[in-house]
């Protein structure tokens, strides 16, 4: 249970030391956010979250032992065992596989942000108030990405939809739910649920009134046939994630 005044605690784990001490001082700016503790490596977040037991973890994707997919296991691991904590996986990469890695046991209390575009104190404050609550965030951008190649896919369902619709749909795989879609697009509730009924029934999707289901089934339907592809050797070898 959050207390209704009491700042969310906040386990950040990051091994690129300049990376973890500016979000550090971006979150510590945060009168909502209390971060309890920082950490390097897979090892020690594990440990930390026993000691700590935040109400978010804020982990980078790729860190120490392996540089693979440490953020993704943490998320899998605390659904198991600590349910109740939200993890919000910070990444360079757009590719939808690492998304729907970290969705597949589900979207509650998940998000997925891109390190390049956490900078406001403001956006990223209120990300980590939507995880902690259990809601999820799938960072814009990663749903521009998947729309784009899903629109240039032959006979796309996608390109049934008006102009408008793309708009509300990219809204909804972002983790929003219809009255902050209505505010962002300058909508009433009404018009928003309107144009909801009509995209998933376009798109041959169940709807429903839970919006972590509506981001999964969203991104799942966007990341269908679409080959899977590995991060170059390269990229793998020396990114901080």
């Amino acid at each position: 249970m959050i207390a209704a005044e009491a700042p969310l605690r906040v386990v950040l784990a990051e091994d690129g030391l300049i990376f973890r001490e500016g979000m550090e001082n971006l979150l510590t700016a945060s009168p909502t956010i209390e971060v309890v503790a920082t950490c390097d490596d897979l090892p020690s977040l594990r440990a930390t979250v026993e000691r700590e037991r935040p109400h978010v973890v804020l982990t980078d994707i790729r860190m120490p032992p392996t540089q693979t997919d440490e953020g993704i296991r943490i998320a899998a691991e605390l659904r198991e065992t600590h349910p109740d904590i939200g993890v919000i996986v910070l990444s360079q990469y757009t590719e939808p596989e690492y998304v729907l890695a970290l969705l597949d046991s589900g979207s509650d209390g998940r998000g997925y942000l891109l390190k390049d575009r956490v900078h406001h104190r403001g956006e990223l404050a209120s990300a980590i108030d939507t995880v902690a609550r259990r809601g999820s965030v799938v960072d814009p951008k990663v749903v521009e990405v998947l729309v784009a190649e899903r629109l240039r896919a032959e006979r796309s369902p996608l390109t049934d939809l008006t102009e408008r619709e793309r708009e509300v749909l990219a809204e909804i795989a972002a983790g929003k739910s219809n009255s902050a879609i209505a505010e962002s697009l300058v909508l009433t509730k009404r018009a928003v649920e309107k144009h909801i009924n009509a995209i998933f029934m376009k798109l041959g999707l169940a709807a429903s009134d839970d919006v972590s289901k509506r981001v999964k089934a969203t991104l799942i339907f966007l990341a269908e046939d679409r080959p899977v592809r590995p991060p170059p050797p390269s990229a793998a070898a020396t990114s901080r994630g």
